[in-house]
């Protein structure tokens, strides 16, 4: 996926979405027509049928085809968003188990190629059914990660409008759950980005005092982190961190380790560029991290046949042939 594709090309694959322009930012519109084109080309190579917009027509709706979806009915009976069977079984044991307050949109994770939750279960789904292989994935991943993974989840959080976590919606796309010895808790929460880009957003003002009171205890920020990330393209990777962080102040002490985990490939440069201008605001960096999806598959962890599909559906490159980010 290196080329750029013509108007033309996105026309004919019913990938000319208005919505893939990055105003000001022509790199990372041109990813996004990319990865929209290649998920498109994957679809039709397997024999998926076309999806739509809207991803659930109503009768009456006003419909157009969309290259990287695939119809609801069938996504659902074929589960064909998902390139394994581990895959496939932990998508339906998580929509199988609702969390309070979630906002899941079940809609795309069955349907949208392109939907960061999705591949989220495509990169982890076969270790939430073997914690072995879990956990030395993990820690070839992270060494330093403590204990033992006794839980992989997916679209986690430990506690929505919860005040004693910060409040709010927020999601880990994926969290691995630690068993360390002295009995607590460990937990490498992931956010895992790939399609999207980054945006400006207001914290609602009515939760910033929580959100401050968080990242004042947790005093891992430099002085101008706050005027760095508030009302900036940095807030949500602040708000997932600050999830992170509430959970090692939880009154509980349940929770002793935490690392929160950008996962992205390289060829995003806006998270690439908002995980560099994040870290950078960090005094201690010991529980935020940023990985490449390109620099996590490299380690050989998961199976070899995951890896393969998992680079042939997202990065467009066969097996061997991966980008290496320094």
């Amino acid at each position: 996926m290196t080329e750029d594709p013509s108007p033309a090309a996105l026309e004919a694959a019913h990938c000319w979405e208005r919505d893939d322009r990055v105003p000001g930012r022509p790199g990372m519109t041109a990813f996004r027509r990319r990865t929209r084109l290649h998920h498109a080309a994957w679809r039709e190579a397997r024999g998926h049928p076309i999806g739509t917009q809207p991803i659930a027509p109503r009768p009456g709706d006003t419909t157009r085809l969309v290259g990287s979806r695939l119809p609801l009915d069938y996504a659902r009976a074929t589960g064909a968003n998902f390139l394994t069977p581990g895959a496939l079984a932990a998508v339906r044991a998580r929509m199988a188990a609702k969390e309070a307050h979630q906002v899941l949109s079940a809609q795309r994770v069955w349907a949208d190629l392109l939907w960061s939750e999705a591949m989220a279960v495509n990169l982890f789904g076969d270790l939430a059914a073997d914690l072995d292989l879990a956990d030395q994935a993990v820690h070839a991943w992270w060494p330093d990660a403590p204990g033992r993974v006794v839980a992989v989840r997916f679209a986690h959080s430990p506690g929505r409008l919860d005040l004693d976590y910060i409040g709010n919606l927020s999601t880990f796309e994926a969290a691995f759950i630690l068993d360390i010895e002295d009995g607590s808790s460990g937990i490498v929460a992931v956010a895992a980005r790939y399609h999207e880009h980054t945006r400006r957003h207001l914290p609602k003002p009515t939760r910033l005092s929580r959100y401050l009171h968080v990242a004042e205890r947790a005093g891992v920020f430099g002085e101008e982190a706050i005027e760095a990330v508030n009302g900036t393209d940095l807030l949500v990777t602040w708000l997932g961190h600050l999830l992170l962080l509430s959970m090692l102040q939880h009154p509980s002490g349940d929770w002793s380790w935490g690392r929160f985990v950008m996962l992205h490939p390289a060829g995003n440069t806006d998270f690439v560029d908002a995980a560099c201008r994040y870290g950078a605001l960090l005094t201690d960096r010991s529980t935020f991290g940023a990985m490449t999806l390109e620099d996590l598959l490299a380690t050989d962890a998961l199976p070899p046949a995951t890896s393969s599909a998992v680079r042939d559906r997202y990065l467009g490159a066969p097996t061997g042939q991966v980008a290496r980010v320094s």
